[in-house]
């Protein structure tokens, strides 16, 4: 893929038209088209400019994308190991220091309790494949039943209880 070519799908990726990327890296948007269709080479100075606009930078945009790791093994998951008693939990990606997701298997014992959440950044999403289970969100109770889903901002103190006699088993995104 040439220069121009990774820059254009940057563009696209975030839906900016030329004009917007012109404007947010202060360039003539004919400019960003020639340098989209490689009929020109940008100045360091630009490039950044044009990189940051897309949201990367030179770092990023010339590291080697050929190794990118796409699929997941059951037996790559990374146990979450400080978990209280009765919950077990394993990341389902290895390596996500650099995404902006979190996927997580949490399974509850009968009776057990996820540890309360403080307020953070971010989005949480969950799909309860087994079981029933209560989310808590700032002291509010939602009930939930196998194959039901929940997704909240996490600017709420949160956690999940299963107050079944059976085990429930959750897929747990967090957003960032």
């Amino acid at each position: 893929m040439t220069p121009g070519e990774k820059i254009r799908k940057l563009r696209m990726s975030l839906g900016l038209t030329q004009e917007e990327v012109a404007l947010r890296a202060d360039l003539a948007r004919s400019f960003i088209s020639q340098v989209e269709t490689d009929k020109t080479s940008p100045t360091v100075d630009n490039l950044e400019r044009i990189l940051k606009a897309v949201g990367s930078n030179l770092q990023s945009f010339f590291s080697d994308y050929k190794h990118e790791k796409i699929v997941y093994r059951k037996d790559e998951r990374v146990p979450v190991y400080d978990e209280p008693r009765g919950i077990k939990s394993q990341l389902l990606m290895d390596a996500v220091e650099h995404k902006k997701v979190d996927a997580i298997i949490t399974t509850l014992k009968a009776g057990a309790r996820t540890d309360e959440e403080d307020y953070h950044s971010g989005d949480e999403f969950g799909y309860i494949i087994s079981g029933n289970v209560v989310l808590v969100l700032d002291g509010e109770n939602y009930e939930l039943n196998k194959e039901d889903c929940f997704y909240y901002k996490a600017d709420k103190k949160h956690f999940i209880m299963n107050n079944s006699m059976k085990m429930a088993k959750i897929l747990w995104i967090k957003i960032d």
